[in-house]
């Protein structure tokens, strides 16, 4: 199966190279996927490829950010709603069900809906019909649901703050994609793919990376993913006065955190290095909370917990 146009899956490592064996057998399947993994994976990017490379790739891909809305704009944008159906309802809207006819609905981080909505989210998977919130008429589903999340279901299950039903539903078919310091073989192709897409928009279509900072990168733990590796590069590609991308370009918590693991240097707690990485990630940022998750690959309100339980305040 070829690549889907526009869409590229980096798999140099056996971790990798296995997750994608698995897209591709999920891909011509209309049942639900439940792709699992830390932020910053590329839980999105899969979604995206296992939609381009299957037989709906014409229909519409369409995403709901379920943590990043509030649970009455999560409903509506799944459902839609009739004219007068809440304050602010002046007509009416259809939603992503409706929109999404048969192509696919990508709903990033399921975890975070709201109960009711799981329980409607729940009948929608067995029944494939919805209505519209404040409507009487039943629509039919025919949109394939991908459903993306970094939160440990069973966990949340045993909690009671997920349906355990609903967790069976989307359980179906499911892909696990491994953090960066788990496919390591990865880093430097990726690093290079960033680098090639990255160096034009600054201007510097012919950067390239020194043999150091190479085995920088490959010594890192990533722990923002995929996604913290583009942000180290661009931070690179800006801060680089030469055509070579040297080790003294990349963010500082990198290069400290490297080193720390090169040089025998003396262990640390994994909690030690988190607050030192977003403490460094702050202040570099002036304390830009929307920027500093972004860098770090976590949510703004994970970002403000941890600042807040590391006494990181400006």
């Amino acid at each position: 199966m070829s690549a889907p146009a526009g869409i590229t899956w980096i798999a140099q490592s056996p971790a990798s190279l296995r997750v994608l064996e698995l897209a591709h057998k999920v891909a011509d399947a209309s049942t639900t996927v439940l792709i699992t993994g830390e932020s910053g994976t590329g839980k999105d990017q899969l979604a995206r490829w296992i939609h381009g490379c299957g037989p709906r790739h014409d229909a519409p891909l369409l995403k709901i950010d379920c943590a990043s809305l509030p649970s009455e704009l999560v409903e509506s944008e799944l459902f839609g709603h009739e004219k007068g159906a809440f304050t602010g309802a002046v007509a009416r809207k259809p939603g992503r069900l409706e929109l999404a006819d048969a192509g696919t609905i990508v709903l990033d981080e399921v975890a975070a809906l709201a109960p009711g909505i799981q329980a409607k989210l729940l009948r929608v998977l067995e029944e494939r019909k919805f209505e519209r919130l404040g409507g009487n008429e039943t629509l039919r589903m025919d949109a394939r649901l991908i459903a993306l999340t970094n939160t440990d279901l069973t966990k949340a299950v045993s909690e009671a703050r997920f349906r355990e039903d609903l967790y069976f539903r989307l359980n179906i078919l499911s892909i696990v994609v491994p953090p960066l310091r788990d496919r390591r073989a990865d880093i430097p192709v990726l690093a290079k793919h960033f680098l090639s897409r990255l160096g034009p928009v600054h201007g510097r279509p012919d950067a390239t990376f020194s043999p150091a900072a190479l085995r920088l990168l490959e010594a890192y733990d990533w722990p923002g993913n995929v996604r913290e590796l583009k942000n180290a590069i661009e931070h690179a590609l800006v801060f680089s006065q030469s055509p070579e991308l040297g080790v003294e370009n990349f963010p500082e918590i990198v290069r400290m955190s490297a080193t720390h693991q090169t040089s025998g240097g003396p262990l640390r707690s994994l909690e030690s290095l988190e607050r030192e990485a977003i403490k460094a990630t702050l202040e570099a940022t002036h304390y830009k909370i929307g920027r500093a998750a972004e860098i770090l690959g976590i949510s703004r309100k994970t970002l403000l917990e941890k600042r807040k339980k590391f006494g990181l305040i400006e």
